[in-house]
């Protein structure tokens, strides 16, 4: 007889936990966008400079909701709460849909830090057998989101999105104002980190959003951009991932790795890391 496991928990096989050798005394949660892979490679990095870290799936694993669409946001706080336990500090880093994860969830229970690569401003839409509704839930209910454009239709291939998500946010002024995550709320620094070449979604012009919303509050943000990343960063250390839903993600190999190490300084000096 197998146990059916409580909506938020996450089960072994889909969580690669990270323990450092000589801890920083921050612990980081660490989420991957739309692949639904569990990103270890990213995890042993951050430990191998002292942090301990969980690195989970968040959609498509056992007990979890098949796409993302009306993910719990609980999922991410308890395993915050889990983490807690181990640490002094506690951290959220997302990328992608796991920036916009990690945001909302930051948003909406209080965090040391933040990491948000390729972020949304807002909450999007996602589908699940032909039926649409925000990405995230809180207390059963869906957040507010932007739905789609349907008149839009791909120019290029592989497609890029970028204008999809442009065009889909001016439909409605009023819904999109109504998505917009609270960015203003999260007490903790934030660390935004955005291609000027993503074809993927506009990242750079939502990180600048953020980045506005959050000064206007005199909130500690820091801003990392290259004119000619795309959609994806390496960090120092890390090899360049490939794979995933076949789109037009921008950038290039040495500007996403640029972008990477000029982020890595700002993201060592949140997650107070080691050298």
């Amino acid at each position: 007889m197998t146990t059916k496991l409580p909506r938020t928990s996450v089960d072994p096989a889909d969580r690669h936990d990270a323990f450092p050798e000589a801890p920083c005394g921050t612990a980081v949660l660490l989420l991957a966008g739309s692949s639904g892979r569990v990103e270890a490679q990213r995890a042993d990095l951050l430990a191998r400079h002292g942090a301990r870290v969980r690195a989970i799936r968040w959609f498509g694993g056992t007990g979890q909701r098949p796409a993302p669409h009306e993910v719990p946001i609980e999922i991410f706080v308890d395993q915050l709460d889990l983490l807690r336990r181990d640490a002094d500090r506690v951290a959220i880093f997302g990328t992608s849909f796991g920036a916009e994860a990690a945001l909302v969830t930051a948003s909406l229970h209080p965090v040391d830090a933040t990491v948000a690569v390729a972020p949304s401003s807002v909450v999007w839409s996602g589908i699940v057998d032909g039926n649409w509704s925000s990405h995230w839930s809180l207390r059963g209910t869906p957040l507010p989101s932007v739905g789609f454009d349907p008149s839009w239709s791909p120019t290029t291939e592989p497609p890029e999105y970028r204008s999809l998500y442009e065009s889909s946010l001016a439909r409605d002024p009023d819904l999109t104002r109504a998505a917009e995550i609270r960015v203003e709320g999260i007490t903790g620094p934030v660390i935004l980190v955005a291609g000027g070449d993503d074809r993927v979604w506009p990242s750079d012009r939502f990180a600048a959003e953020i980045q506005r919303r959050r000064s206007l509050h005199a909130r500690e943000t820091t801003l990392v951009t290259h004119p000619e990343a795309g959609h994806r960063i390496t960090l120092p250390g890390e090899t360049a991932v490939h794979g995933g839903v076949t789109m037009g993600r921008g950038g290039t190999p040495s500007a996403d790795a640029a972008l990477g190490a000029d982020a890595w300084t700002a993201i060592a000096r949140a997650l107070d890391l080691r050298e």
